[in-house]
């Protein structure tokens, strides 16, 4: 009796530990991967993600409103200072708000990172933001966040949060 218990004791371990196996192996697709910046290289999708983000804002910076426009999917959404915005109310206002802004206070940007799951990616990071603009001394800490879709093989922004704070004492 003990050689038969010891028996089946033996293969039901060997067969949850297959099981486990599969599991594993099976649950890492779904997985995240994540990607400190575009110079990683490999896995692509992340990479091209960063690329697309560090693109848009390259195009604010510029002024290049058709190229930053292209980049956002028509139902993007755009959540900053508790609102939101949709890619018209982004065009007809706060766009040009954002390039005169880029255009004259300098920022520096922390690496960004990426996950990818399927034709899904976030794309976060964080930044600082030194500088005057309309007669205003800014000192600032930014974070955001981009979740966008691959349609096409192309990459589209289909949501913003940015956020940030002062780091001016009593800003």
């Amino acid at each position: 009796m003990q050689n038969d218990f010891s028996s089946v004791r033996h293969r039901l371990g060997a067969v949850l530990t297959g099981l486990f196996a599969l599991f594993f192996v099976g649950a890492a697709r779904f997985l995240p991967t994540v990607v400190e910046n575009a110079d990683h290289g490999p896995p692509s999708d992340s990479a091209s993600a960063i690329a697309t983000v560090e693109r848009f804002h390259a195009a604010v910076a510029l002024g290049d409103t058709t190229a930053v426009i292209s980049l956002l999917a028509p139902d993007v959404v755009i959540i900053e200072s508790g609102g939101l915005e949709t890619l018209r109310d982004y065009r007809s206002h706060h766009l040009a708000e954002d390039v005169a802004f880029a255009k004259a206070v300098p920022n520096v940007r922390a690496p960004f990172r990426a996950a990818v799951q399927g034709a899904v990616a976030w794309v976060s990071g964080t930044s600082t933001t030194k500088g005057r603009f309309k007669g205003r001394s800014i000192d600032s800490a930014g974070a955001e966040l981009m979740v966008l879709t691959r349609v096409g093989g192309t990459w589209r922004i289909r949501a913003i949060h940015w956020s940030s704070h002062s780091r001016l004492p009593g800003g």
